[in-house]
């Protein structure tokens, strides 16, 4: 049997987890959230995603209970959650800091929320046991925080968020604290235990390749809104706004003005004595209208030759290699100024490199590499 793919924000007749209905915060003068709505599902994991103060830790901080909206409504399985007290709530948050008890062992850090829901104690232990299990700290159980790695400490701090089993869980930057290769592994752990639990987790990032890595959907925000909520696949390859393309992974953003050539195709004017680069797009645009191609680098096919049947071919010089292992990304100059970044893979071990600095190259790309926004 096909499995089926998990998209409940497709299924007209799913109930979302989460609503967020027209909710603005307002802290004196400053809007931190402008009437946004939004629906997030069960056994979803969800990112907030932007930069510093564009309003993902008041979303977050409003569905803990920090916050309370100043317009609006926020709702829990159909019910308006405001007048719920934080610890009332089937919500628990894991902080960046993981706020672990250091004179507790890993153990009773886990017990430490059922003891205090006066659980009894063979449940306690039995549930602390299926923790550190889903974790793999059974080795750990004993020590003190200070005696386990970072990585540990992460793990302690989601298993005691889990312990509660909560419906939902806030995560606030887990992974803030933790090394690059250790960040890493440690994405792909969460993912798996979100799975294995189905608890909704909803993590607040402002590092777009973690929101990419372990989200179903990521809603990237600007300045209290949010400009797009959708799968990291859409994000990237159909960004609705330049913000979003400039914001998720490499890209180009090159502007101009669009003429309708045929019906879906457009050509792009964008410099003097450039020839016009040719882009489908669904999205309807006037004659002169501004608007901008943005171009992923891997889109781009770096060519010494002027290519045979290159739709968009364009000449100019290399300014700029970055060599990352496994890829090397060219920037390469057009003689207007516009700089437009190309990759290669490296496939080889010690593959000569073609190309190098102030080398005049050839760009091509097709019709439907690029994405034409309203510029």
């Amino acid at each position: 049997m096909p499995e089926t793919v998990f998209e409940p924000w497709n299924d007209p007749d799913a109930e979302p987890l989460i609503r967020f209905r027209n909710v603005t915060k307002r802290f004196g003068d400053f809007t931190a959230i402008d009437n946004q709505t939004l629906d997030i599902y069960e056994k979803e994991f969800f990112a907030l995603l932007g930069p510093s103060g564009c309003g993902k830790t008041t979303m977050m901080r409003m569905l803990a209970g920090f916050e309370t909206p100043t317009e609006g409504t926020i709702e829990l399985s159909g019910q308006d959650i405001a007048p719920i007290p934080p610890n009332k709530r089937a919500v628990n948050m894991m902080f960046q800091s993981y706020a672990l008890f250091p004179h507790l062992s890993v153990w009773e850090n886990i017990a430490f929320g059922l003891k205090r829901d006066r659980m009894d104690k063979d449940s306690i232990a039995a549930r602390v046991e299926e923790m550190l299990k889903l974790t793999r700290l059974e080795k750990f159980a004993r020590r003190k925080p200070h005696q386990i790695s970072g990585g540990q400490r992460q793990r302690v701090a989601l298993a005691r968020s889990l312990a509660k089993a909560p419906k939902l869980l806030l995560l606030d930057e887990p992974m803030g604290a933790l090394d690059a290769k250790l960040r890493q592994d440690t994405q792909f752990e969460l993912m798996d235990i979100q799975e294995k639990t189905g608890t909704t987790f909803v993590i607040v990032t402002h590092d777009q390749e973690e929101a990419m890595t372990v989200a179903s959907r990521v809603a990237v925000m600007d300045h209290g809104r949010i400009v797009q909520a959708d799968t990291p696949a859409r994000i990237y390859e159909d960004p609705e706004s330049v913000y979003v393309a400039d914001f998720i992974g490499d890209v180009t953003i090159i502007e101009g003005t669009a003429q309708p050539r045929r019906e879906g195709f457009y050509e792009m004017t964008f410099a003097e004595a450039q020839p016009g680069i040719s882009a489908q797009s669904e999205r309807k645009f006037t004659a002169g209208q501004a608007c901008a191609l943005a171009i992923r680098p891997e889109k781009v096919v770096i060519s010494a030759e002027k290519p045979e049947n290159g739709v968009n071919a364009l000449k100019g010089t290399i300014l700029d290699i970055a060599y990352l292992g496994n890829i090397s990304t060219y920037h390469v100059e057009l003689p207007g100024g516009q700089v437009i970044k190309a990759q290669t893979t490296n496939t080889r071990r010690l593959s000569r490199r073609n190309f190098t600095w102030e080398d005049e190259v050839w760009l091509s790309w097709s019709e439907t590499a690029g994405v034409l926004l309203e510029g």
